[in-house]
């Protein structure tokens, strides 16, 4: 039984990574519930309320000494990254660098850390490889970039080993509706409400969505393999937006028409993972296709609104 510390734990991805986790493994979760919520932590899994910027984190890793960092904490709304940079820059890239050196001093075996579609900026070539030029558009893929460098001074300097799994647009239960959630929770959210639906652009443009049931298998898996690699963790499949709605449509019964409004600057048109290095050297694939993922994830939202 390895012991594991999750930060972010509280939140979507983490809470749902916990939850696989905790029958074979002691599970801890670091999370200052800034957007993460404590109901959604399990029985059984230690729980620290603190935040990763802080002093009190690294005593936590010393009380735990986990054998692995799993590390989700992360600002991830692109709006704030260009509205608070500063604390983009804090919560992304110095806490990472905190959460490195905290598994240096303590002789963690090894860290997970969740990159995103959004350094690769606006794609040159589809599907997108990992070795697609990193060309983020947004300060929020500036600072999910950057400490994917750290990682690999820390590795070649101290021996630490890691694996960077660049995540496409992850869906599914426990996602926020609210903000910047995903386009699923939004429109899940509204559909069953019957409230009005607002696509950006003409809805044609298309994105990988991937369930996050697969994402957590993706970590789990980078524990025991994929050492010091990067990784896409997508369905290598593209779905329009458009696309998308009607398969929502028909599962939640609603005949909510969608609001077409102006494209968002910036917005990219297509976007697409390549995901056999996944497959070949990390053994990983997605498992879930999208009407199982969306009707999993309808369901939560249906039980959750009772």
């Amino acid at each position: 039984m390895s012991k594991i510390l999750v930060t972010g734990g509280a939140g979507f991805i983490g809470s749902n990574l916990v939850e696989e986790l905790l029958p074979l493994h002691q599970v801890s979760v670091v999370d200052n519930l800034s957007s993460g919520k404590r109901s959604q932590v399990l029985n059984g899994a230690g729980f620290y309320e603190a935040d990763i910027l802080e002093k009190d984190f690294l005593k936590i890793v010393a009380q735990v000494m986990p054998d692995y960092i799993i590390h989700l904490a992360a600002q991830v709304n692109v709006a704030t990254s260009l509205n608070q940079p500063f604390r983009d820059l804090e919560l992304n890239i110095l806490g990472s660098l905190k959460v490195m050196e905290a598994a240096r001093l303590y002789g963690v075996k090894k860290i997970i850390y969740p990159s995103s579609a959004a350094v690769y900026g606006n794609p040159q070539f589809l599907p997108i490889t990992e070795e697609h030029p990193v060309m983020p558009m947004s300060l929020y893929g500036i600072s999910k970039h950057t400490p994917e460098h750290y990682f690999q001074v820390y590795s070649a300097t101290y021996g630490l080993r890691y694996s960077v799994l660049r995540f496409a647009n992850v869906y599914g239960p426990r996602q926020d509706s609210g903000g910047e959630g995903g386009v699923v929770a939004i429109f899940a959210d509204r559909l069953l409400k019957n409230e009005p639906i607002q696509i950006f652009g003409d809805g044609e443009q298309t994105r990988d969505f991937v369930f996050v049931k697969d994402v957590v298998q993706a970590i789990t898996q980078a524990m025991i393999s994929g050492d010091n690699q990067i990784y896409n963790i997508g369905s290598g499949q593209k779905v329009s937006i458009n696309g998308l709605l009607h398969e929502l449509q028909i599962l939640t019964g609603s005949n909510t028409e969608a609001e077409f409004l102006p494209a968002r600057p910036g917005d990219i048109r297509h976007s697409l993972f390549d995901i056999s290095k996944a497959k070949s050297s990390l053994h990983w694939m997605p498992k879930n296709d999208l009407n199982t993922g969306l009707s999993t994830t309808i369901e939560w939202f249906q039980r959750t609104r009772l």
